[in-house]
């Protein structure tokens, strides 16, 4: 991990302590802090630096909705070019290490942070294990009691940015439940447990280690109101299971690992000075993350034949016709709609031509074979980039019976001119489909690059992955068959130039406005999407 800022406390070992007040004790022979004693100064508050006037979020009663994107987390090349960062939170139970979680998002104040917990990852129970654990007589505070095969297989993929499901364990009935959890698109992931620190591949996944320490008394208390509250539990069975398996866990195996802490957190979620050190480490981490995509893709591939993935319709006197009626500006909004529908069906009707097929043979009612041809696939899905791309979908629809259909929202950050991802919606076990992945134009690229990235995170293989567009620049051509030279790409019409602002030259205009008949701002790109119609 790289050095943690400058602050005004002591560094021994490669170990912080922090308390309340910023202060840090200890001596160079020992090689961790113990808490320092509070000196009942109030917290210190978030610096400016780390608070937005105005947090890209919504709050609700039930939840919290990040309002801001998710940048490039990939080049030019279409491959991932940095990891998510991960933040382990190691300590005893009951210490308050979800709370300490939530925190650091809160003070974090960006999207696309996952928090995944450790409690997910216990081992399935035998009728035998389960007999025990429902007497209290099963320990789970030791390391067999967790399954780190999958735990390390899911955090590795998570760190690669790919899409993982998780199981969601039952403290009940000390099993897991039948549907997982689907996370994807963590830029910070937040991984805490008891054991977070025990497993030599875990942490050669975490960038940052963070050890809660708190009073054993305060969380015997806290584990004593958890487990009868929430996890319907007896006191004596409680007591029994923590003087048991509990106590001695934590002095066997979970605080001999907080020397391995980059930084020790006493008294949990109350300590906002360490926090915020935190916070601003990440902060400084996430900056030197940044990517910028567009303005590599509007530099490359210049004066390059078009790549043989690419299938543009004949530009048949129909075809060049309706380009006509919907290019021009005086087109009516009606107009415009009914022949984007025309050329939106042909183009649909041509994609589906590049779907494998295989020979079927059939009996006519005259009792005669007719050998014919059959999709040869498990299905096909269809995924728009909203909002515009959404405007095909019923073209598909009226072609593909039971279509499943997904979408995905990428908006273009007017400070940083690169897309961003917003929302994504996708059908269960995408990766075993076709995709047919619409957008009405690509200008640079830049949006269909991140579209295909989605489905690749999900294990949809890029040779089943199709990109229809009505309209295409040569650039974003070039740039999808440079980064994704197995997609195939096809097209109504490609225009050669693409101007400063990104527009297609001479273009539609912006396509969603047109079809939408709402108004587009002074600096719209054609790739620029607006909230979703629906």
């Amino acid at each position: 991990m790289n050095s943690l800022p400058a602050y005004s406390g002591a560094r021994i070992s490669g170990c912080w302590t922090l308390t309340s007040d910023g202060s840090g004790s200890g001596e160079g022979s020992l090689d961790r802090l113990l808490p320092s004693v509070s000196t009942g100064l109030s917290p210190r508050k978030r610096t400016t630096s780390q608070c937005k006037s105005e947090p890209p979020l919504l709050r609700t009663s039930k939840r919290t909705i990040y309002t801001a994107g998710r940048p490039p987390w990939y080049n030019e090349h279409g491959t991932q070019s940095k990891e998510a960062f991960v933040i382990g939170l190691c300590g005893g139970s009951a210490s308050g290490k979800t709370t300490v979680a939530r925190k650091i998002i809160e003070a974090l104040d960006v999207p696309w942070v996952v928090l995944l917990s450790m409690d997910s990852f216990y081992k399935v129970l035998s009728k035998e294990e389960q007999i025990l654990a429902a007497s209290n007589d099963y320990n789970f505070d030791h390391p067999d009691a967790f399954d780190f095969t999958l735990l390390t297989h899911t955090l590795r993929k998570l760190k690669k940015g790919k899409s993982v499901k998780i199981p969601v364990y039952d403290f009940t009935t000390h099993g897991r439940q039948k549907d997982w959890k689907t996370v994807y698109g963590a830029s910070v992931i937040i991984f805490e447990g008891i054991m977070a620190f025990t497993d030599k591949e875990l942490l050669q996944l975490l960038d940052m280690k963070i050890f809660v320490d708190t009073d054993s008394d305060i969380r015997l208390v806290r584990r004593l109101r958890r487990d009868i509250t929430e996890r319907g539990r007896d006191i004596e069975g409680v007591i029994k299971q923590y003087n048991k398996f509990v106590k001695p866990a934590f002095e066997q195996y979970i605080e001999p690992t907080m020397r391995l802490a980059d930084i020790v957190v006493p008294r949990g979620g109350g300590n906002m000075v360490a926090i915020d050190l935190i916070v601003q480490h990440v902060h400084s981490q996430l900056e030197e993350r940044e990517l910028s995509v567009r303005a590599a893709l509007a530099s490359a591939h210049q004066a390059q034949p078009l790549p043989q993935t690419l299938s543009v319709l004949d530009s048949t006197p129909q075809v060049r016709g309706m380009h006509t009626i919907i290019r021009n500006k005086e087109t009516s909004r009606d107009e415009f709609i009914f022949y984007s529908k025309r050329l939106m069906r042909l183009l649909i009707e041509r994609a589906l031509s590049f779907l494998p097929s295989q020979v079927h043979t059939v009996q006519t009612p005259q009792g005669e074979d007719y050998e014919g041809r059959s999709f040869n696939g498990k299905r096909i899905t269809g995924v728009s980039i909203l909002r515009a791309g959404e405007t095909m979908e019923p073209a598909l629809r009226a072609v593909c019976k039971d279509v499943r259909i997904g979408k995905i929202l990428i908006q273009t950050n007017q400070d940083t001119g690169e897309p961003e991802l917003h929302y994504l919606r996708l059908p269960k076990d995408i990766s075993e489909d076709h995709v047919i992945l619409m957008d009405c134009t690509v200008s640079t690229g830049a949006a269909a690059m991140m579209a295909v990235r989605v489905l690749l995170d999900h294990d949809v293989q890029e040779d089943k992955i199709l990109l229809v567009s009505l309209l295409m620049a040569e650039m974003g051509v070039h740039s999808v068959a440079y980064a994704f030279p197995q997609v195939k790409i096809i097209t109504t019409a490609v225009d050669k130039k693409v101007n400063d602002l990104f527009h297609i030259i001479p273009g539609i205009g912006n396509f969603g406005d047109r079809y939408f008949g709402t108004d587009a701002p002074p600096d719209w790109s054609d790739e620029d999407m607006d909230e979703p119609s629906y």
